[in-house]
Order: C-alpha cells, then sequence, then structure tokens
C-alpha cells in the first residue's frame, strides 16, 4: 500500500547537489500525494458518485478500473522515461496531465466522461509516481537518501490515514467534485516549486529504446480481461462474448510475456523471477492484494447504501487499517531484519485472512464496533506484519543495481491484483446477489409492472432506487436488496479471506530464509 519504488540513479546534466534537496523532498512529497489521496478518498466517494450520476455497478467499477488500468500497466514506462529523458521533466508531465484530468472528472456531466477522465488521470499517475521517487533518490547522497525516502513514506502513511475521513466530509458538506478541484492547487504548487527549485538529472546509461510494444501488450491484455468481467451479463454470468474477450485478454497477455522474454531490454525482466522467493513475492503480493483492493472497493458500499453509513463516517471506518499499516511497518521491517521476512510472511497474510473472515459475519444494523471494528482492526494488524517484510524480500531477493525495476514490479503486481479482483469480485457479487434477491423477491408476488421496475435496479444493488415503486413495497424491497447485498458481500469477503490463506502458504512455500540474489 505504500511501497517505495527506489530508483537506481545516476546523475546527468543539471547536478541535483547544486541545489537545495529539501525542495525535491517537498515536491515529491507533494505531488506523491496527490495520486495516493486520489486512491483512498474516491472510493468512499463511489456511492454518493453513482446515485450523483444514474451509474450502474459496472459504471462504477469502470471509475476506479480506466485509473488502474493505466497506472498498472504503464508505471514501469514511466520510471523508465525519466530515467532517459529527465526526472523532472517526466514527472512535471506527470502532475500537469494528472491536474488536467482532475479537471476533467471534476467537471464531468456524464459518467462516460468521468471514466475518460480517469483514465487520463491513470496516465498521468504512471508518470508522477515513480517520478516523485527518483526525485528524492536523485537529489540526496547516498547516506542521506534513506532518511528521506523515510520521510515520503511517512507523509504518504498521513496522507492515506487522513483522505478517507476528510474526503467523507467533503462529500458529506460539498460535493465530490470537490475532491477533483482540490487538487489544481497542489497541482500548481508543485510545479511552481520543481520548475523552480529542482534540477534536472537523468541516467546517460538508460537503454535508448522503451518498452513500447510491452507497455502496448499489458494494457491491451489487461484491458481486455477487465472489460469482459465488468461487462459481464446482468446476473454475473460470462456471456459467449465476454468468454470470448477473456480468452484474447489472456492469449494477449501471454504474447506479453512471450515478447519480454526475447527483447534485450525489457520493461519486465523476466530473469528475476528465476528467484524463488522473489517470484514467491510477487505472487503473494498478487494473492494479497487482490483481497484487499476487492475489500477496499466493496466495504464502502455496504457502509454507506446498506448500513446507512454517512460518508465521513465510513471513511472514520477504514481509518484503523491504514493507521495500523502506518504505525507497525517500521517494527515489523525491523524485526524481518532480524528473524528473516518468512514467518512474518506467514503469519501476516493468516491473520488478514481471519479479519477479511470476520468482516463477513456483521448483518443489516449493529454498531460499528461490534460488526466492521473487529475485522478492520484484525486486517489492519494482518497487513501491517506483512508490508514492509513483504518489500524486505523483493528487495533481497535481486542484486543491488536491480532495486528500482525490482521494487517497480512488485508495486506493478500490487497494482494489478487490484485491479483484477474489482472485476472479478464483481462478477461474483453480481452472482451472489441476483440469486439471493430472487429467492427474497419471490414471497412478495409482485405484479410484471412493478417485477420489471425492480429488475432495472438490479444492476446498481444497494444503491436501487424504489421511488418509482408504490409506497406499501419500497420497505420489503429495500430489506430485500438489503439482505441480498449482505449476503453477496459476505460470500466476497469469504474469497477475499482464502486468497489471504493461500497468500500465506506461498509466503511459507516460496520465500527462502535466504538466498543468492538473481541477476536480470
Amino acid at each position: 500500500m505504500f511501497e517505495a519504488t527506489v530508483p537506481q540513479t545516476t546523475h546527468g546534466r543539471g547536478r541535483a547537489s547544486e541545489r537545495d534537496p529539501r525542495f525535491a523532498l517537498v515536491a515529491a512529497v507533494l505531488g506523491s500525494s496527490m495520486a495516493f489521496l486520489d486512491g483512498t478518498v474516491v472510493n468512499v466517494a463511489l456511492p454518493v458518485m453513482q446515485r450523483s450520476l444514474g451509474a450502474s455497478v459496472g459504471q462504477v467499477q469502470w471509475i476506479v478500473e480506466a485509473y488502474a488500468l493505466l497506472l498498472a500497466s504503464l508505471v514501469l514506462v514511466g520510471g523508465a522515461l525519466g530515467d532517459r529523458l529527465g526526472r523532472r521533466g517526466v514527472f512535471l508531465a506527470g502532475v500537469l496531465l494528472f491536474a488536467l484530468a482532475s479537471a476533467a472528472c471534476g467537471a464531468a456531466p456524464r459518467v462516460e466522461w468521468l471514466i475518460a477522465a480517469r483514465a487520463v488521470q491513470g496516465v498521468g499517475a504512471a508518470l508522477l509516481v515513480p517520478g516523485s521517487l527518483a526525485l528524492i533518490s536523485a537529489a540526496y547522497p547516498e547516506g542521506a537518501r534513506g532518511a528521506a525516502i523515510g520521510t515520503w513514506s511517512a507523509a504518504s502513511g498521513v496522507t492515506a490515514s487522513i483522505g478517507p475521513v476528510a474526503g467523507g466530509w467533503v462529500v458529506a458538506h460539498a460535493s465530490w467534485r470537490w475532491l477533483f478541484f482540490f487538487n489544481l492547487p497542489l497541482a500548481a504548487l508543485v510545479v511552481a516549486l520543481a520548475a523552480l527549485r529542482v534540477a534536472e538529472t537523468r541516467d546517460p546509461d538508460a537503454p535508448r529504446r522503451l518498452d513500447l510494444p510491452g507497455a502496448a501488450l499489458a494494457t491491451a491484455g489487461l484491458g481486455l480481461v477487465v472489460y469482459a468481467l465488468v461487462n459481464a451479463g446482468p446476473t454475473g454470468g460470462l456471456e459467449a462474448r465476454s468468454i470470448v474477450l477473456l480468452g484474447l485478454g489472456v492469449a494477449t497477455l501471454l504474447v506479453f510475456v512471450a515478447v519480454e522474454a526475447r527483447r534485450t531490454s525489457p520493461m519486465l525482466p523476466l530473469g528475476l523471477f528465476r528467484s524463488r522467493t522473489f517470484a514467491g513475492a510477487n505472487l503473494l503480493t498478487l494473492l494479497l492484494y487482490a483481497a484487499l483492493g476487492g475489500a477496499l472497493f466493496f466495504v464502502p458500499f455496504n457502509l454507506i447504501q446498506v448500513q446507512h453509513y454517512s460518508p465521513a463516517a465510513a471513511g472514520a471506518a477504514l481509518l484503523p487499517l491504514i493507521l495500523l499499516i502506518s504505525t507497525m511497518s517500521r517494527w515489523a521491517g525491523a524485526l524481518a531484519a532480524r528473524i528473516g521476512p518468512r514467518p512474518l510472511l506467514f503469519v501476516g497474510p493468516l491473520t488478514a485472512g481471519v479479519g477479511f473472515a470476520l468482516l463477513a459475519l456483521p448483518a443489516t444494523g449493529g454498531a460499528y464496533w461490534t460488526t466492521f471494528f473487529p475485522g478492520i482492526v484484525v486486517l489492519g494488524i494482518g497487513m501491517g506484519l506483512t508490508v514492509a517484510p513483504l518489500t524486505a524480500a523483493v528487495m533481497g531477493a535481486v542484486d543491488p543495481r536491480h532495486a528500482g525495476i525490482a521494487s517497480g514490479i512488485n508495486n506493478a503486481v500490487s497494482r494489478t491484483a487490484g485491479l483484477l479482483a474489482i472485476a472479478a469480485l464483481g462478477v461474483l457479487l453480481l452472482r451472489r446477489f441476483n440469486v439471493v434477491l430472487d429467492s427474497a423477491l419471490a414471497p412478495l408476488s409482485l405484479s410484471p409492472s412493478v417485477a420489471s421496475a425492480v429488475d432495472a435496479q438490479r444492476n446498481r444493488l444497494g444503491g436501487a432506487d424504489f421511488s418509482r415503486v408504490a409506497p406499501a413495497l419500497r420497505a420489503p424491497l429495500r430489506a430485500a436488496f438489503d439482505a441480498a447485498y449482505v449476503a453477496a458481500f459476505r460470500t466476497l469477503m469469504l474469497a477475499g479471506a482464502a486468497l489471504a490463506a493461500l497468500a500465506s502458504i506461498a509466503g511459507l512455500a516460496l520465500i527462502a530464509p535466504r538466498e543468492p540474489r538473481a541477476n536480470g
């Protein structure tokens, strides 16, 4: 969640040491804060966006998926582009693009407009996220670099902690559009600071050619898979068209792997996966962050639409998770340095799995402290035990000269996991929701016209609108939809628990206590 991708730095024209490195640190913190805030506050606002724009559940998924798809596919290319063309320049381009797309998001008159703008935001984030740490790495000498990156990580944790609560308050008291408009003055400050106070650096040894074919294949393959899953049938069943697109997406990803294996400077050096620990750490990341990404997407819908929390309360409900990850990571990292990461990478995901299982218990109603709080706390403890040791395992499995690309790959895997999980778990949610809803509606003996009106609301799940139905039917219909969502949500949390358990097995079976480092 708060992983640092540490680039390997060679100074080019415009020595970073000629200027105060603290300006680079401030610019990096503020720039990356836009992306971190965007990732934490948008999920809390999604139920409100759905109601405001009249969006279906699939369209709401695309509000997140469009951003995540472009970011996951292009983040490695963004880092390589900065090394080649200039880190400050690429970082500034990312900030400007992110700001322009944020303005378009805030002004979106329709959900389709918002989805397109979110995709552009993802491209901007793919440039600024790796660029932020590249600025720090270029500005600070090796002896002081670790402390500077630690400051960046701490600021990221604070930002992520404040984001859901602040975002929920803004949504409740103003408009979700301000969540995007707030990026504009922040971006202006970052651009002024970086342009005037941060030196340009580049890596003269960076590959002359970017792996654009790899980036295109990764984007196309992931995009086809996500599109096939998000646009599955209204009942959650994969129709023939979706199956064909899913197969085409998987085939495209296989071509991507084959192309990367033959390129001299691939964006995904497959040689690193010869390390059992590196491969195991990334498998663990894929499984665990898939579970986490699904939970962070669907929990706010349960809290706001079914449990009737305010957006601010829903944001605050997730605060223990983020605080535990932030506060435990330093301690867990130190412990992993003493005993090795493998024990923690078994216990941490297993504990997170218990947290997911606890989140499957609440029905409707009840106090937060006895329903969702225990699961969120246990999940936070599990993730807190995992995040820092996972980074240590990834970095310790490769030669130091490959540390930047190794960490970047792991970061991209975690983002890809969330991207795929939201799409795949959405199919599971729809299937379970409709099965339970059909059973709940059967005793109501609805007339054909009412049944048709109810069916039209199925794709909004807990956000269904019954204002056009007879008042006497509204309460039983709302109860039926809420019960169906709770049942579907429980299925998702149990699926998350299973993924976390598999992640713990991967940590135990594949993470070696000590292993010779792999070369790319």
